[in-house]
């Protein structure tokens, strides 16, 4: 039997959170494991319950959404964060990508499309549901490509390679494999691109990825 995705819900409205525990426990692969308040309180609890995926406004008393969702990940990488809130312009969009979140969605979604939405997120995938957070994608990856001239953040040209590849999902057999070298060699270069770019996952890496125009992204 498969795992549940453990969800901790953070909104500083009760009556939203009992709305949304409502929705996700209909799912048999989704069990929400806990609820928080303020920002402050989902930094806490996703320390102490260490879920899967973290669903948080942006909006919070006492730590913003973008604030707790960037403390969340230096401290738990591997923890995904949902955003779900009221805002749609591009600068909340855009502090919560930077923060390290790999979904955005408004709050008036449906049920379904919230479950999808954490499946997604659990998935190491990027889910956005309105307009606005689509045209900022869309502007990471239409800012300029790097030349062989200029690599960003000290890389080298391989290792953008392998860091296009890791962002797009490739397991390290499959970059060795691409790029005909051994999968030592793809670790030592994976290892050497986490330690100069301070990331820790795929997620990062496909965030930095396509805020630098490296890649694509697949659903559009």
């Amino acid at each position: 039997m498969t795992d549940k995705i453990r969800v901790l819900l953070a909104d500083d409205h009760a009556v939203l959170r009992d709305g949304l525990r409502l929705l996700l426990e209909r799912e048999t692969d989704i069990e929400v494991i806990g609820e928080a308040g303020d920002g402050e309180e989902a930094v806490r609890k996703a320390d102490q319950l260490f879920p899967d995926v973290v669903v948080l406004d942006i909006g919070m008393p006492k730590m913003s959404g973008a604030e707790a969702a960037r403390v969340i990940k230096k401290k738990k990488p591997k923890i995904g964060i949902l955003a779900l809130t009221v805002y749609e312009d591009d600068e909340h969009v855009s502090n919560l990508l930077e923060a390290g979140a790999s979904g955005y969605l408004l709050k008036k979604v449906a049920g379904v499309e919230l479950a999808n939405a954490v499946r997604a997120v659990h998935n190491g995938e990027f889910v956005f549901s309105s307009s606005v957070g689509k045209k900022v994608l869309a502007s990471y990856l239409q800012s300029p490509k790097q030349s062989d001239d200029f690599l960003p953040d000290g890389l080298t040209k391989r290792e953008v390679e392998v860091l296009k590849l890791i962002a797009e999902g490739a397991t390290n057999k499959e970059i060795a494999d691409k790029l005909f070298i051994s999968i030592k060699t793809v670790e030592s270069h994976r290892a050497n691109i986490f330690r100069k770019l301070d990331i820790h996952d795929r997620i990062q890496a496909a965030t930095y990825a396509i805020r630098k125009g490296l890649i694509k992204n697949k659903s559009d």
